[in-house]
């Protein structure tokens, strides 16, 4: 069953892969949220490049296009927390990160690192699982409509962060309604769960054993619902902070909270979810 289950998995890879990461995201013991946001963007640009040093051989258009989209997502990402932490309007929200982060304790603060770090692994092996499969001279058709679906995700995540930050800049205090906001509530999030989505089904033809399927699976898994954690606490937070609004009330009666057309208002009862 181990056999089975294991068999013709990329180890050296998965294992520099995971090094790299705890290397990374270590950032994480100085304040634990970046174990989830600085240390995630920056470990998932330098994976693309560690995966394009190691297969360099075996590259194509489509894996090529695949790296650099996780490279661009990573670093894009890592950009914007940065400047995110810079702005004013941030600025409660840094703070009570920080009085968090002082309250946690080194053991806890190990098992996120390590947990983390594996899940990030995971979530990129797609990526990997591609790449090895080409070096073996397999062909990998799932890639192009992957790539696809990434490559709308990223778009929509960076515009919709884009859209907010620049709202934030000049209304600090007022709720965002504005761009992709008017069609969803959460529409970053929407394009995270997209774009990891992409991830999982360019692997499609390349998970070749039971132990591809079921790492590149938690992946996707874990990511989905850890946005639908992200999209229920934001909704939280908002209502304590614009409840008492009819404007916003009118907002979250009339659009979706996290997926555009599905009419889904609210995740308060949300009973699955990570984060």
């Amino acid at each position: 069953m181990s056999e089975l289950l294991f068999a013709d998995l990329p180890w050296a890879a998965l294992g520099l892969s995971l090094l790299l990461c705890l290397a990374i995201s270590a950032l994480g013991f100085r304040r634990v949220d970046w174990f989830i946001s600085l240390g995630y963007g920056f470990f998932i640009a330098a994976q693309a490049l560690l995966f394009a040093l190691l297969y360099r051989e075996a590259l194509s258009f489509w894996l090529v296009a695949q790296l650099v989209l996780l490279f661009a997502y990573g670093l894009r990402l890592g950009g914007y927390l940065i400047g995110r932490e810079r702005a004013s309007s941030f600025a409660r929200e840094l703070e009570a990160s920080r009085a968090r982060s002082a309250g946690i304790a080194g053991p806890v603060k190990f098992a996120i690192w390590v947990s983390v770090s594996a899940l990030y692994v995971a979530m990129a092996s797609p990526a990997l699982f591609g790449l090895v499969q080409a070096a073996a001279g397999a062909a990998v058709p799932s890639l192009p409509a992957g790539v696809a679906i990434m490559l709308a995700g990223l778009l929509l995540e960076a515009l919709a962060d884009w859209q907010k930050s620049r709202f934030k800049a000049a209304n600090p205090r007022a709720f965002m309604r504005q761009g992709l906001y008017a069609i969803v509530r959460c529409p970053n999030y929407f394009g995270e769960m997209l774009f990891w989505l992409g991830g999982f089904v360019a692997g499609l033809s390349a998970y070749r054993s039971l132990g591809a399927w079921l790492i590149a699976g938690i992946g996707l898994v874990c990511i989905e619902l850890i946005m639908l954690g992200s999209a229920r606490r934001l909704e939280l937070k908002q209502a304590e902070r614009y409840g008492g609004e009819p404007a916003y009330r009118d907002y979250v009666e009339r659009v979706p909270i996290l997926i555009p057309l599905l009419p889904l208002y609210s995740l308060r009862r949300l009973r699955i979810y990570l984060g």
